[in-house]
């Protein structure tokens, strides 16, 4: 069986720049880890950029250097969850080559139960930005606009303001569909694991399935913060009827 590969990450739409030096990626992954664990200390609405530059004990600027508001910020740490969600799916697939369709169909969902357990701000925002709040607009920012340099040496202005008409792909064109994204991930994984060609049918089953886990993930961890064991066991045996003999 041909070995499966790991989908490539992409830089995500919301940066207004790529880090170029290794300093600069290891402060956007400071400030991007720093957002993950404010979202679940006080939730999205009360998240702040200069609460998330604070925590990354970076500069103010730093943070508008890649995000022109909070929103793209968030839409950057989704976009990352779901390259590491893929990646786990991927490493676990390729170690397992004779896995059928229901072990195929175990390691995607027990992969995506596994983050909503341990991976900072997951159960908040898995792979899609919350919905816009009252009084915000998908492309405004949450009032800190920086003014400080972080003088990494990648060049860029460090004090520009959030808002709109900052130039960077606008959050929402990220968020508007999640769940088909994810889908496409999972489905060039099972195509290659399962040797079968990714065609249109493909897509539709497995997007089918995506919607269908993610609504009764999100009952499970509404009904138990650690993931209600029965629910979960019931979005398996689902998925199982649903994929597995198609798949197979």
């Amino acid at each position: 069986m041909v070995p499966v590969p790991q989908t490539r990450p992409q830089t995500p739409p919301s940066l207004r720049r790529t880090p170029v030096q290794q300093r600069s990626a290891e402060r956007l992954a400071r400030i991007l880890d720093a957002c993950a664990e404010l979202l679940d200390e006080t939730g999205y609405e009360q998240l702040s950029t200069r609460a998330v530059a604070s925590r990354a004990g970076v500069p103010i600027g730093s943070v508008y250097r890649f995000f022109g508001n909070k929103r793209a910020m968030v839409a950057a740490l989704a976009h990352r969850n779901l390259d590491e969600y893929a990646r786990r799916v991927s490493d676990r697939l390729a170690a397992a080559p004779l896995l059928d369709a229901y072990g195929a169909i175990d390691s995607v969902l027990d992969e995506f139960i596994a983050m909503k357990r341990t991976v900072p701000g997951f159960a908040l925002v898995d792979f899609g930005v919350p919905a816009t709040a009252s009084g915000e607009s998908a492309g405004e920012g949450d009032g800190a606009g920086g003014s400080e340099g972080d003088g990494d040496g990648d060049g860029g202005d460090g004090g520009e303001r959030d808002g709109e008409g900052s130039g960077e792909t606008p959050a929402g064109s990220l968020a508007e569909d999640p769940n088909r994204q994810v889908a496409e991930r999972i489905c060039a994984l099972l195509a290659t694991h399962l040797n079968r060609p990714s065609d249109d049918d493909l897509r539709r089953k497995v997007l089918v399935g995506v919607e269908t886990a993610d609504a009764l993930v999100r009952l499970a961890f509404r009904t138990d913060p650690a993931g209600d064991p029965a629910l979960i066991d019931e979005t398996r045996h689902l998925l199982h009827a649903y994929l597995a003999h198609w798949l197979a």
